[in-house]
C-alpha cells in the first residue's frame, strides 16, 4: 500500500470517529442533562453485541445506535410531557409507539396514566411491567404505593414506602416525600 492510500484511510478513519464523538456530544449528553432524573437509560434489545466488520462499519453502527437512543429520548420525553400535562390517552398511545413497552419508565408512565384515567386494572398491570424490567425503578415504587393508598390498601402502601427509602437511601428523595405526603392525607397525586 502507498503511503498516499494509507494516509487517506487513517484520515477518514479519525473523521469518522470525530463525526462519532461530535453526534453523541451533541445528541446524546445534551438531552441527558436537560430532562435531570427523568432520563431514561438507553433502550437496549437484550442480546450481545458481537463486533464485526471494520473499524469502519463499527463506527457506523455506534451512531445509528447514537441516532436511535435520540430519536427515543425525544418521543419519550414528548410522551411524558402530554401525560403530565394530563393529556393521559394521548400520552399512552406516545409511549406505545415508542415499541418499548418494555422498557420501565415506559411502562411506569403508561401505568400512571392509566391512573389518573381510573382504569385501575391496566395501571396495576404497567406498574407491574415496569417493576419486573427493573425492580429496583423508585418512581415505579413511588406511584405503585400511591395507586394502593387509592385501592385503600395503606398497609401496601407503606412497604412501598420503605422499599422507596432503601432505594433512595434517605427520605429526602422526590419519590419518597410524594408517596409519604399522599400516605398522610397532606397530598393527593
Amino acid at each position: 500500500m502507498t503511503f498516499a492510500r494509507t494516509l487517506s484511510r487513517t484520515l477518514r478513519h479519525l473523521s469518522l470517529i470525530a463525526a462519532a464523538t461530535v453526534l453523541v456530544t451533541a445528541v446524546g449528553l445534551k438531552p441527558l442533562y436537560a430532562v435531570g432524573t427523568d432520563n431514561p437509560p438507553p433502550v437496549d434489545d437484550g442480546k450481545k453485541k458481537e463486533k464485526k466488520g471494520s473499524m469502519i462499519e463499527q463506527q457506523e453502527q455506534q451512531l445509528a445506535q447514537a441516532k436511535a437512543q435520540a430519536e427515543f429520548l425525544r418521543g419519550y420525553r414528548a410522551a411524558r410531557q402530554l401525560i403530565l400535562a394530563g393529556h393521559y390517552r394521548a400520552g399512552i398511545a406516545a409511549m406505545h409507539a415508542l415499541g418499548h413497552d418494555e422498557h420501565p419508565d415506559v411502562a411506569n408512565y403508561i401505568g400512571y396514566a392509566n391512573r389518573k384515567l381510573g382504569n385501575y386494572d391496566q395501571s396495576k398491570v404497567w406498574y407491574e411491567a415496569a417493576l419486573k424490567a427493573d425492580p429496583n425503578h423508585t418512581r415505579t415504587w413511588s406511584y405503585y404505593g400511591m395507586w394502593q393508598m387509592e385501592q385503600g390498601n395503606r398497609l401496601k402502601a407503606l412497604d412501598d414506602l420503605k422499599k422507596v427509602n432503601l432505594l433512595c437511601g434517605n427520605t429526602s428523595c422526590v419519590e419518597y416525600r410524594e408517596l409519604k405526603a399522599v400516605i398522610d392525607g397532606t397530598a393527593s397525586y
